[in-house]
């Protein structure tokens, strides 16, 4: 009998649900018993991943071929870490508060880890590892927050439609057309989920 393939992705992109401690927000937090979360059901949620090269990102054709569908014209890195970022503390409290982005966020991590935090449909908290390799696209009006895991250490590139525009929207901000259109297209999704399958 033949099994069932692995997906790719899930060597650079881990997904589960999150505990309600306190501790610290750079720990794994797991339930316990620890509960994961399909890549296949974060695609219901919108979010959507790729497995890519990132030791060959410059010349990497798969990445090309992602940024000219998806109209993905700017791009830069960010490096987060105490060492690296400006205001280190700051930022990382404002990265952990809850939020959305009228776009996309999209985040291609080069080197290192982190934990983008989203809600499910009935507002729990998913916690999705990303590590060196992986790419994770948010979709707009998702709530949503982001951490350094215990490496302490991320460089991801960010890619953007046009100018970028990195405007948070802290919770509550459901009013927004982003927030009205996210919460219509997948929180009241009937569970078939439309988002696009990127390993297809």
């Amino acid at each position: 009998m033949g099994s069932i393939a692995k997906d790719p992705r899930e060597d650079v992109i881990q997904a589960w649900y999150m505990d309600d401690s306190d501790e610290d927000q750079r720990l794994p937090h797991h339930r316990e018993p620890k509960e994961f979360v399909s890549l296949e059901k974060l695609g219901e949620l919108g979010v959507i991943s790729w497995k890519l090269d990132a030791d060959n990102y410059e010349t990497d054709e798969e990445l090309k071929k992602i940024r000219a569908d998806r109209g993905y014209s700017y791009m830069d890195f960010c490096e987060v870490c105490p060492e690296k970022l400006p205001n280190y503390d700051e930022k990382i409290k404002n990265f952990f508060e809850e939020h959305l982005h009228t776009d996309e966020e999209i985040r291609y991590c080069v080197a290192g880890s982190g934990y983008f935090d989203v809600r499910d449909r009935d507002e729990k908290w998913i916690r999705v590892w990303v590590k060196k390799g992986g790419m994770i696209v948010l979709p707009a009006g998702i709530y949503h927050r982001f951490t350094l895991d215990s490496s302490n250490y991320i460089k991801a590139m960010r890619l953007f439609v046009g100018d970028p525009v990195w405007t948070p929207y802290n919770r509550p901000h459901d009013h927004l057309p982003a927030r009205k259109e996210y919460v219509e297209t997948f929180v009241h999704a009937d569970g078939a989920g439309r988002a696009v399958n990127a390993a297809a």
